[in-house]
């Protein structure tokens, strides 16, 4: 089966994107809804974490703190490095089943913010990069999450930057509100489609 990967940075507009190929019946695996389910979910995982990051990463009801991890991880580049390392292969194996259950789909679609960066475009045939100017997507992020200006650079400075995705990409989708993106969307569609 086709997997197609689409990624972009903070604010470009990648899950809008994989929505449109939702509407087009294109099953759509979001990344980060599937690390926050396996971080619940997967016991092996759990373990990880809390030798890793102490018992307090979880709550006694089993759920993840995410405050402490949050404050873990926030201004250390290493110990964000270990979470990912840990976290990352049991995303890949959440999508290797999922993929696995998607018989009748011509094609499928994971969103991932990380895609390049945890190396996940590898597990795909095709990546799809959402690009938009960085003020437009500063602009997005602030009035979407109610952050600072502050807190939405320091998260676009864990990610790579645009011009290395794009750069990394097979495709590009521009949604900079100079160009529609439906129309692009339909084109890589009818693309993908052609290549089953």
């Amino acid at each position: 089966m086709l997997k197609i990967g689409i990624t972009g940075n903070i604010g470009s507009g990648k899950t809008t994107v994989s929505k449109i190929f939702e509407v087009l019946e294109i099953p759509v695996f979001y990344a980060d809804n599937a690390a926050k389910k396996v971080m619940a979910e997967d016991t092996v995982l759990i373990a990880a974490i809390k030798s890793s990051f102490g018992a307090e990463a979880y709550f006694k009801d089993g759920t993840l703190n995410r405050k402490h991890i949050a404050s873990v991880v926030f201004n250390d580049e290493t110990r964000l490095a270990k979470l990912n390392s840990i976290v990352h292969p049991a995303v890949f194996r959440a999508f290797d089943t999922w993929v696995g259950q998607m018989k009748n789909a011509p094609y499928v679609i994971k969103e991932a913010a990380l895609l390049f960066e945890s190396s996940s475009y590898q597990m795909c045939d095709y990546s799809v990069m959402v690009t938009a100017p960085l003020e437009l997507r500063m602009q997005r992020v602030i009035q979407r999450d109610g952050l600072t200006r502050t807190e939405v650079e320091s998260r676009n400075a864990r990610q790579f930057s645009q011009e290395k995705k794009v750069q990394l990409a097979n495709y590009v989708i521009r949604n900079d509100d100079t160009e529609l993106v439906i129309p692009q969307v339909l084109e890589l569609h009818r693309q993908f489609l052609s290549l089953i």
